[in-house]
């Protein structure tokens, strides 16, 4: 008997040992995005003074002290002021509380090496690190105030109404009347004169007038009207009145009208006009860019065609009315416009930088401005452009954000980079092996370099622009107190693809109390849209959350699958019309890579979860791959590219809206799923129609498939908040731990 009572003492022991889900395993996934928010001495809310001799950047210190610096970037010498002593001299001012906190908003300058200035209550004050005062300067005036709301990105305006503009030579002014253009003398109505007669409400003369610079033309472009689709949203619970309402939002979604816009020349003085010609910016997806060339011979301006498989740069000359393409970039795919266009006209050599995937991979390329001529390609290789700093018109040289240029490291590092617009001289800036976020000062020849890897503390040092060197340390970041708190770096872990030769690259995590004798199901973090890449590289102490779910028993991760960006164009073109394809047979050959050298990786019990494109993928990982996903948890996904909108779906998908659409819907392939799943969306959500979701659930009630759905009233576009964070942990530790979650009010 007594025995027995041992054997049955050790077994509860052990499984207490060996459980996952408990109670305890919440209680420290709470905890830690307190304990893991101690990373100490990294740089935050960078500024530069206007003529970019001096800088400041606010730090919390260990202990959790917020404090400002103010560098002197000539004298080497910082200023440190404790950011309380402001806010206490702030309130000994105004009367009242005031936390400044890591951001001050708008208004804020560096004047020189020992003053800071920003705005707090309409009021512009004045610190000076050196004397520890601080002075008011009086009522804040003009761009110091800061009193936007923010807009909803959809909005479409009604561009047919706007000001009156006046000639550079203030002699005419030039406006919008009974949908036509008119001009009159400054001041003296009587002399007002039609110049077009065509226009009507539905083919209407746009406000947007652009006078040349001589004051003898007007370029204006003529718009033929589209009807603007509505999006509903019903709000169940307004926080000012009991009853429900209706929101309304412009939404324009796939396959649906577009205006039109043809731009057009009027000389003021003959009424001569100069049209575009139609047939070369037919079935636009957008026309802009309209600028007039600096010697006012034409204008110049973008057109993008629908279906995003030709982009071009096109001139109508204002001395013959031709029209004639500058720059026509082409693909058989889709052009990435909306992530890795970028054109710079270099007025004083009639040139331009123009950025191209024309050879597989995203480059720049410089173009003669009158004739289109391709003079040379800058830069070129088996690595990408990521983004454009800086054009030294003067010195013939660029400096840019690049990555994949070391070979046998991780692709998606970025350094800096300058090289000259003949392609000669291509400089490394950022020498160390690392992920890294430079801010450089007005004339570019001073930069502040903040280096990290998502398992490396941040450091921090200003660099000269010309070479690269190191003028002066600024900070290394302190992350004893986070190790202290069981903190283990994410691990960097590469794999290879579908195609058994490119490299795919992501990171693991593990829960602190981790033990290699355990099985933990793998949850993989999705996010595969493929307007960007999106595993962290620079250090992040909890990355989206991701320790708080391993805590409760599970090895996360997240990874870069073919279809996203910031690789080879043929890496990316896999998403083209191709959306549900989310790089799944990459992350699980990836998953299983890792399982066969982590064998406490239990690839049987896979979850997933996502947020918007994540959404749709989470959702889509359980339909078409049920094999290997077992569970899975979507938020606020767009799980019908047709519903949408229009510029994100048309982007991937193509035009017209052929049958790919329907083959990557998860509503369509409802009657698909098999595993677990969990839809989350917010009832206000005005980025991805919420009807989305809606239409999924019909679907998969029609088609008898059992699953979970929580509508958040008055959320917007958004994983859930604290309730969905908490529903989605206890989804996963019911339905891949097996283990029923404690109740939320015991932790």
């Amino acid at each position: 008997m007594k025995l027995k009572l041992i054997a049955a003492l050790w077994i509860l022991c052990q499984t207490s040992v060996m459980a996952q889900g408990t109670l305890d395993d919440y209680r420290r996934a709470k905890e830690i995005r307190e304990s893991f928010g101690k990373v100490y001495q990294v740089p935050q809310q960078i500024l530069w003074s206007e003529k970019g001799e001096c800088f400041s950047y606010r730090a919390t210190a260990k202990g959790g002290k917020l404090e400002l610096y103010i560098v002197d970037a000539v004298g080497k010498n910082k200023l440190v002021t404790d950011i309380a002593e402001i806010e206490n001299q702030l309130k000994a001012e105004l009367g009242t509380d005031v936390k400044l906190g890591t951001y001050w908003g708008k208004g804020t300058k560096v004047l020189n090496a020992h003053e800071i200035e920003f705005v707090v209550q309409e009021v512009t004050w004045k610190w000076d690190a050196a004397t520890q005062k601080l002075v008011n300067k009086g009522k804040a005036i003009g761009n110091a105030l800061d009193h936007s709301g923010g807009e909803y990105w959809g909005v479409r305006r009604d561009d047919s109404k706007g000001e009156a503009v006046d000639s550079p030579d203030k002699k005419y002014t030039a406006y919008i009347k009974n949908n036509n253009i008119y001009v009159r003398k400054n001041g003296d109505v009587m002399t007002e004169k039609q110049l077009t007669f065509d226009g009507s409400p539905g083919e209407y003369y746009r406000s947007q007038i652009q006078w040349s610079t001589d004051s003898k033309k007007i370029a204006v472009s003529k718009v033929r009207k589209a009807e603007v689709r509505k999006l509903t949203l019903f709000e169940s619970s307004p926080v000012d009145q009991l009853q429900p309402k209706l929101q309304i939002r412009d939404y324009v979604k796939p396959g649906d009208a577009l205006p039109q816009y043809y731009p057009a020349i009027v000389e003021v003085e003959t009424g001569r006009i100069f049209s575009v010609d139609p047939t070369q910016v037919t079935n636009q997806f957008s026309l802009s860019n309209l600028a007039w060339r600096p010697d006012n011979s034409g204008i110049t301006f973008e057109y993008n065609q629908r279906g995003h498989q030709r982009y071009d740069v096109l001139e109508l000359s204002a001395n013959n009315g031709k029209t004639k393409v500058i720059i026509s970039e082409t693909s058989p795919t889709f052009i990435d416009y909306s992530s890795k266009k970028y054109r710079n006209d270099l007025s004083r050599t009639q040139e331009i930088i123009w950025a191209s995937e024309r050879d597989g991979w995203n480059h720049l390329y410089l173009f003669d401005s009158n004739t289109g001529a391709l003079k040379n390609q800058i830069t070129k290789g088996n690595w990408v452009v990521r983004k454009v700093i800086y054009v030294d018109e003067a010195k013939r040289k660029v400096f840019f954000e690049g990555s994949g240029l070391k070979k046998g490291e991780d692709p998606y590092l970025i350094r800096y980079y300058s090289i000259g617009l003949d392609g000669k001289g291509l400089k490394e800036l950022t020498p160390e092996m690392a992920n890294h976020q430079a801010t450089f000062n007005s004339d570019h020849s001073l930069f502040i370099d903040v280096y990290s890897l998502v398992n490396q503390a941040p450091k921090s040092v200003l660099r000269d622009a010309s070479d690269g060197r190191v003028v002066m340390a600024l900070e290394n970041a302190d992350i004893t107190e986070l190790e202290a708190a069981g903190w283990k770096a994410p691990e960097v872990f590469k794999a290879l693809a579908r195609d058994n030769k490119t490299d795919i690259w992501g990171i693991i995590i593990r829960p602190r109390n981790f033990d290699p004798q355990k099985k933990y199901p793998v949850i993989e973090y999705i996010y595969a849209g493929p307007h960007s890449s999106f595993v962290p590289k620079s250090f992040y102490a909890n990355p989206s959350g991701m320790y708080e779910l391993a805590e409760l028993g599970f090895v996360v991760v997240q990874i870069d699958g073919m279809g996203t960006s910031n690789r080879s164009k043929a890496f990316h073109d896999v998403a083209w019309k191709n959306l549900k394809d989310a790089g799944f047979p990459d992350r699980m050959a990836w998953m299983k890579s890792a399982a066969s050298k982590y064998p406490y990786m239990d690839i049987e019990r896979v979850g997933i979860y996502g947020t918007s494109a994540g959404g749709q993928s989470a959702t889509g990982a359980l339909l078409f791959h049920p094999e290997f996903y077992k569970v899975g948890v979507s938020s606020c996904g767009c799980h019908d590219n047709r519903m949408d909108k229009i510029w994100w779906n048309e982007q991937w998908m193509g035009w017209p809206i052929g049958p790919e659409y329907a083959a990557c819907s998860n509503t369509e392939n409802a009657y698909r799923l098999q595993g677990k799943l969990m839809l989350i969306v917010g009832e206000l959500d005005d980025n991805v129609d919420p009807a989305s979701t809606y239409q999924l659930v019909n679907q998969l009630i029609k088609q008898g498939k059992d699953h979970e759905f929580i509508m958040v009233p008055g959320m917007g576009h958004a994983s859930g908040g604290d309730f969905g964070e908490k529903k989605r942990r206890d989804f996963f530790v019911k339905h891949l731990l097996g283990v029923n979650p404690p109740a939320w009010n015991l932790y």
